[in-house]
């Protein structure tokens, strides 16, 4: 009896691959079978814009009990309106100022702390992040994106 469910589990599962195999079997030319699996088109939301990737990672000590508990490593990179590349990389210095200071209230805040990478921690960080960048930008952004992030303990 204890082996019932695991043997129904795996012809269950060997069924369903045969399945999908045979509904992804490419047609005579080599295109696939049905026009679903063709590649969605681009996302429009980008065409006017470039992405301005930061030259250096963020690097934000996690201080607890007047002690460096932790390191919070980030890559940023920009998304600004077309042809505004070159005025992000002048600004960058005052860009790094502004996103330190959101990037140290973000940890003294604790947000840093435990589970870190979940959407709504850092939804948080990266909307306050456009908004220190919205504040030295005249031409403003479209949106932070935090491309790197890791954090080592102590």
């Amino acid at each position: 009896m204890k082996l019932v469910l695991p043997i129904l589990f795996l012809v269950a599962g060997i069924a369903a691959g045969v399945g999908l195999g045979l509904a992804l079997q490419p047609g005579p030319e080599g295109a696939p079978a049905t026009e679903e699996t063709q590649p969605p088109p681009p996302p429009t939301g980008a065409e006017g814009s470039d992405f301005v990737r930061l030259n250096n990672q963020f690097v934000v000590p996690v201080v607890r009990e007047d002690r460096v508990r932790s390191l919070v490593v980030l890559s940023l990179t920009l998304e600004v309106p077309a042809g505004m590349t070159a005025a992000t990389y002048d600004m960058e210095p005052r860009l790094r100022d502004e996103f330190l200071r959101v990037m140290f209230d973000h940890a003294n805040m604790g947000g840093f702390d435990g589970a870190f990478t979940q959407a709504g921690n850092l939804d948080l960080l990266r909307n306050a992040l456009r908004l220190a960048a919205d504040a030295v930008l005249p031409h403003g952004t479209r949106d932070v994106l935090i491309t790197d992030i890791a954090r080592q303990d102590m």
